[in-house]
């Protein structure tokens, strides 16, 4: 069984902002607005029940993870490591095995560094321009995909305020009319209020007159 209690109470706005013009038909209320604006309390800092939570980026991947959190701090980026591009011999002279060992596996590393940049750049240069091609065709399509998508959103958004200024016109424009007759009404019932007052008085008058012309007979 389903709790009634547990579905909120819809929100009613009775708010006409493209036809109510109060504010500027009379400066003093806008005043009037802004002090009662000013007391009211500051807005809660945590959001609203509905908003859907913050969307979490790189969360399996740590490495992109830390670098957007170094970017969204406004860390500067470290500056690159250039040891492993040169060849220090040992720092002693003549050296032991050890510091000989670390010197000649650092001049293998950098020579297999050298040879896998290039075999890159030959399979750059032989699959490079294609593959641009190809990815360049691919981030154009999508960035048509999401001005289409934009412009749809715009156009659904001009749809939506000139339905609601259309709306309002039209509603504002009835319950003109609508006050317009509730006015025409009062004043026909007041005037209809003093009509009878006036009639009681001269039915009590008409009334005293008989009963003097009663007593006279």
């Amino acid at each position: 069984m389903v709790d009634s209690e547990s579905f909120s109470a819809p929100e009613i706005f009775d708010s006409l902002p493209y036809y109510d013009d109060d504010l500027t038909k009379f400066p003093f209320l806008k005043e009037k607005v802004e002090k009662e604006l000013a007391r009211e309390p500051k807005p809660p800092s945590t959001l609203h029940p509905r908003v859907p939570p913050a969307y979490q980026l790189f969360t399996k991947n740590p490495l992109l993870h830390a670098e957007l959190e170094r970017i969204e701090s406004h860390k500067p980026f470290p500056p690159l490591d250039t040891t492993r591009y040169q060849l220090p011999p040992p720092t002693s002279v003549p050296g032991t095995d050890e510091e000989w060992k670390a010197s000649l596996d650092n001049a293998r590393a950098q020579l297999e560094h050298q040879r896998l940049r290039q075999t890159n750049l030959t399979l750059l240069q032989t699959y490079g321009a294609n593959s641009w091609r190809v990815h360049n065709y691919l981030v154009e399509a999508s960035a048509k995909q999401v001005e289409k998508a934009l412009e749809d959103l715009k156009k659904l958004t001009e749809d939506v305020n000139r339905d609601r200024k259309n709306f309002q016109t039209k509603t504002g424009a009835q319950l003109t009319v609508l006050e317009t007759r509730w006015t025409e009404l009062i004043s026909s019932v007041l005037q209809i209020e003093m009509a009878n007052v006036a009639m009681d008085v001269e039915i009590d008058r008409l009334n005293q007159r008989e009963a003097e012309l009663a007593d006279m007979l």
